[in-house]
């Protein structure tokens, strides 16, 4: 029998056209099908991370502008003599001469402007000193040309800015040298200048830190601090008398008053009401965020108007907060406010010699 001719019981055979064609179509599918789904959690994930992330970048930047703000107008001091013009607040002549200061305001709110491309956003500028002994003013009881001879010299040191101040004149200049272990101190100053019996203070090093929005972040004096920060609103709350630390009424810094206010009005400043607009940087399909509503406190909104006759005295509006200069499709994002009151504490101390 010839056994090489025997054929084999069945046939191995492969895949068909059609059942690879088959194949391929429920591959795509479910392809299809795990990518919308890959999709779908993708886009909540980056809205929830964008939403946490929008809410510490308000936080931080609330944070870094409240800390300042707490040390603004530090350390003007008055001598502490109550109904006595004795305190650099006090001053309606200032010269500043060669110390580089260009103002002792504890803080300025200037009023934004919308244009295109720009929101109206309002930025602040935070003045203060880091002297370590406080500024306590001593007596300058002689200056033979640039050399004082004070009383105590309360930490002074070399390139401290010297303030000294008698009735509503103050002088600025800057120390170049300190001398002395025992009274009397001799400090020299860069000009010659202040009345003998002035109140002599050094105030450190004089800072003038300005924060505003400027292409989606904070900035602080023009280097961005945080991301994803769209817009700053600032009011001054004022009372009705500078020896008086209740708050009256809330104003924008607008106006022949408050946009360059007088000595009198500002030291009516007692403490500052902040509002920051936080972004979250995924932008949504659909409109997501209105408008503010006034009359029932919903959309993006800063904070709620106080009404004559309420805990306020007199009318506060709120300020507007406007994305739409900006951005066309502001409405497509999520939001969210960060506000707070902090108190001017270096002027709220000195209400009894204002």
């Amino acid at each position: 029998m010839n056994l090489n001719n025997q054929r084999a019981p069945y046939r191995h055979r492969g895949f068909s056209l059609i059942e690879l064609m088959i194949g391929l179509v429920i591959g795509l599918l479910a392809t299809l099908a795990i990518s919308q789904s890959m999709s779908v959690f993708e886009g909540q994930k980056r809205g929830t991370t964008g939403t946490a992330d929008a809410q510490t970048s308000g936080g931080i930047a609330l944070y870094n502008i409240s800390r300042e703000l707490k040390l603004a107008g530090y350390p003007l001091m008055p001598s502490g003599q109550p109904g006595v013009i004795d305190s650099p607040l006090e001053c309606t002549n200032i010269a500043y001469n060669s110390s580089g200061v260009t103002s002792i305001t504890p803080v300025s709110i200037t009023n934004g402007v919308a244009a295109t491309g720009v929101n109206a956003s309002d930025s602040i500028t935070i003045r203060y000193g880091n002297s370590a002994s406080g500024g306590s003013p001593t007596t300058l009881d002689s200056r033979v040309g640039n050399v004082a001879t004070v009383r105590n010299n309360l930490g002074c040191q070399a390139n401290d800015i010297v303030l000294m101040n008698s009735g509503p004149d103050c002088v600025l200049t800057r120390a170049t040298a300190v001398a002395g272990t025992v009274a009397p101190f001799t400090v020299t100053t860069v000009d010659t200048v202040g009345d003998l019996g002035s109140d002599f203070s050094c105030l450190g090093r004089w800072d003038e830190i300005t924060y505003r929005v400027n292409n989606g972040n904070l900035e602080r004096n023009g280097t961005p601090v945080v991301a994803d920060i769209i817009n700053l609103q600032a009011q001054y709350g004022i009372s009705n008398s500078p020896d008086s630390n209740t708050i009256t009424q809330w104003v924008e810094p607008t106006g022949a008053t408050w946009a360059a206010p007088t000595v009198a009005n500002r030291n009516l400043i007692k403490a500052v009401r902040l509002a920051i607009v936080a972004r979250n940087p995924q932008i949504d399909t659909n409109t997501v965020t209105a408008s503010c509503n006034a009359a029932n406190f919903t959309g993006l909104c800063a904070w709620q108007d106080v009404p004559i006759g309420g805990a306020i005295s007199v009318a506060s509006p709120a300020p507007a907060i406007n994305l739409s200069t900006a951005d066309a499709n502001w409405a497509r994002y999520h939001y969210r406010v960060f506000e707070t009151i902090i108190p001017m504490r270096n002027v709220v101390w000195s209400r009894e010699t204002l």
